[in-house]
């Protein structure tokens, strides 16, 4: 990392000194008001004046809104340990992330239609893709190259999603949230290959298992080919049939992958046990969705919930209390309250993906309970690491 000077980053807020810091904390925060409002909008509060499909805003706000919020703050974050280029900070990144939080705070009053909402949340995207595209091409590390076109991906399906509320295609909108979905947990099994079974072998002094290309390539390849598959292919029960094996395969190469990773060493460590089961979800989630495309009796919209309040709720939480902590200078110790919040998570995915298989009586029941114990688990994180992401790093490094 290049060392900053020291005066210049004592005038920058703390908050934006790296994009870690204000993109964990707001995507966080965010997360919480938007799983209250939908709580209250699921007892029948008119709490969305201006929405004119709160599942629509729902299903939005937590793919766009939330999880890619957190995507941004952890590559612009890690771009700087990649390349050796420091990362976004001061007033460009407090620019993007004003970009991100205008259209999360003006939709529930403007609605999903109005043009300016529309406008501010497919600015924010591309930023962030020329920032991290930046350093990357300067050095010509091609390899990390791949989150460029990733940002232009998730841009065109946001785009597109606004397109189906505002022709009022609901189908259309399923399409694209749950490929958005599916193309997030890409995200993760691309990172987690790279990160779990490294952090697994340093916490519990073991060997890093080396990846098998053949496993990689199967593990990876069907699962994007899933991505593309599920917003292309035509919705015939021939196509359905293709797309389901496709997920299959990809369920069974990810928990080998998974397998291998020594998770039977991780119980005792909260901070990789909530990775572990994070990415267990996601093999579980495309099983989930290869059924429901096959008509075995789950709908899309729960099979997605596997993948979204299990992987990426449990994932997402686990890696932003860990990089929090390495990149302000902390050890990497978490206290009780943040393994509650983990515990509560787990609640919240199991919950929200096998309550309403097993007791169809109590779906309702799963709707409130899930979000709850979602919100007191992102709760606690905003709290235990408010002074953290607010405060400069305990070294006195810059970052």
């Amino acid at each position: 990392m290049q060392i900053l000077d020291a005066e210049k980053e004592s005038r920058i807020w703390p908050l934006f000194r790296l994009g870690f810091r204000v993109f964990f904390l707001g995507g966080a925060l965010f997360s919480v008001l938007a799983m209250l409002l939908w709580l209250l909008s699921l007892s029948g509060m008119a709490v969305l004046p201006g929405v004119g499909n709160p599942i629509w805003w729902h299903a939005h706000e937590m793919i766009f809104g939330f999880a890619l919020a957190i995507v941004a703050g952890f590559v612009l974050t890690a771009m700087q340990n990649w390349t050796g280029i420091a990362g976004i900070r001061g007033w460009p990144l407090a620019v993007v992330a004003g970009l991100w939080l205008l259209p999360r705070l003006l939709m529930p009053l403007r609605g999903e239609l109005n043009p300016l909402v529309i406008t501010l949340d497919l600015l924010w995207l591309p930023l962030v893709a020329g920032m991290v595209a930046r350093p990357v091409l300067q050095v010509k590390q091609w390899r990390n190259l791949f989150f460029v076109p990733l940002f232009v991906v998730f841009t065109l399906l946001n785009a597109l999603s606004y397109y189906a509320a505002f022709s009022g295609d609901w189908l259309l909108a399923e399409r694209v949230f749950v490929t958005a979905v599916l193309a997030l947990s890409g995200l993760i099994a691309v990172m987690g290959g790279r990160v779990i079974p490294f952090f697994t072998a340093r916490a519990t002094n073991t060997d890093k298992p080396e990846p098998r290309p053949w496993l990689e390539k199967l593990s990876l390849g069907t699962l994007w080919l899933g991505v593309f598959g599920w917003l292309l292919l035509p919705r015939t029960d021939g196509f359905n049939n293709v797309l389901a094996v496709m997920l299959l395969i990809a369920a069974l190469a990810n928990l080998i992958r998974l397998a291998r990773w020594n998770s039977k060493l991780t119980p005792n460590i909260p901070l990789l046990w909530i990775l572990h089961l994070g990415y267990l979800f996601i093999p579980l989630g495309l099983l989930a969705l290869a059924a429901a495309l096959l008509q075995w009796g789950i709908s899309i919209s729960l099979a997605t919930h596997w993948l979204t309040t299990g992987a990426l709720g449990m994932v997402i939480l686990g890696m932003i209390a860990r990089v929090s902590l390495g990149h302000s200078g902390r050890p990497l110790v978490i206290g009780r309250p943040v393994v509650i919040a983990f515990v509560l998570l787990l609640l919240a995915a199991l919950i929200r993906s096998l309550l309403p298989i097993l007791l169809p009586g109590m779906t309702n029941m799963a709707y409130h309970t899930s979000a709850l114990a979602w919100m007191l688990a992102f709760g606690i994180f905003s709290w235990v690491y408010w002074p953290i992401l607010t405060r400069p790093r305990i070294d006195g490094r810059p970052g």
